[in-house]
């Protein structure tokens, strides 16, 4: 039972770095769009990303805290295990704050169905879309969007390595 919580859990967070990782090396290509090019491809992430991302945080950060409760609490392998879980919930926040506004904006002149159009009609600090913008500012939205991805890369690899280190040290004890 707990070598399966931890299997899952690993791969859970695989899921959320892979497609942050996407996001992020997606980086240097999106950023040679002009306007036009940029607003068309923005589109096609939300169906497939938001179901996957979902499963992946969500289902990761449910499935660490468990992996957390029944991890021993005086062992080494319980610190990085809640360091990873620490890291983990920083990179959901970082959606939360820094991206969904920003796919609000994206998403406001398209018509999302299914899973996704709750997701994000869902805001858990209650703000609106962002109004549309001054024939420049779009790079601001955009600039945003990409390096938010850029950080949660980083915090997903971040958690996803103190994750398999806490997993292996508590095999290297039993």
């Amino acid at each position: 039972m707990f070598l399966t919580l931890q299997v899952l859990s690993v791969f859970l967070v695989s899921i959320a770095m892979a497609l942050a990782l996407a996001h992020a090396l997606e980086l240097p290509g999106k950023m040679r769009l002009g306007k036009e090019a940029y607003l068309t491809v923005q589109p096609i992430y939300y169906p497939g990303f938001t179901t996957a991302a979902g499963f992946g945080e969500g289902g990761g950060m449910i499935a660490m805290f468990v992996l957390l409760v029944l991890t021993p609490a005086q062992s080494v392998a319980f610190w990085w295990t809640l360091a990873a879980f620490v890291v983990l919930v920083a990179m959901h926040a970082a959606y939360w704050v820094l991206t969904h506004p920003v796919n609000k904006f994206w998403l406001r002149d398209h018509e999302v169905r299914g899973f996704s159009a709750g997701f994000f009609a869902f805001d858990p600090l209650k703000r609106s879309a962002p109004a549309a913008p001054h024939e420049d500012s779009w790079m601001n939205y955009r600039d945003r969007w990409e390096y938010s991805h850029v950080l949660r890369a980083v915090l997903a690899a971040i958690s996803l390595i103190s994750l398999v280190i806490g997993v292996a040290l508590c095999e290297a004890s039993a």
